[in-house]
């Protein structure tokens, strides 16, 4: 009998398909260093970004796991 994916197995995977073209590449990528790690933390950092811009459900991502969707941040000066 198989085991059922717990939320955070179904949570990764939908991430990782939505960094499927960054898993790509990284797969051709022959020597490693702090150099590559940064800049793939960095595009993967900025996709989820932009992905978060772009739902059309903002949290939708979270709400669909059932995590919380965090309230916006209140930057002093913001009204």
């Amino acid at each position: 009998m198989a085991i059922q994916p717990s939320r955070i197995d179904l949570l990764e995977l939908d991430i990782d398909l939505r960094l499927t073209d960054l898993w790509r590449e990284a797969g051709e990528i022959s020597e490693w260093n702090l150099d590559v790690v940064a800049a793939f933390m960095r595009a993967a950092y900025g996709k989820g970004y932009c992905d978060a811009l772009t739902e059309d459900s903002p949290g939708s991502l979270c709400h669909d796991h059932g995590y919380r969707v965090p309230g916006r941040r209140v930057i002093a000066g913001e009204h």
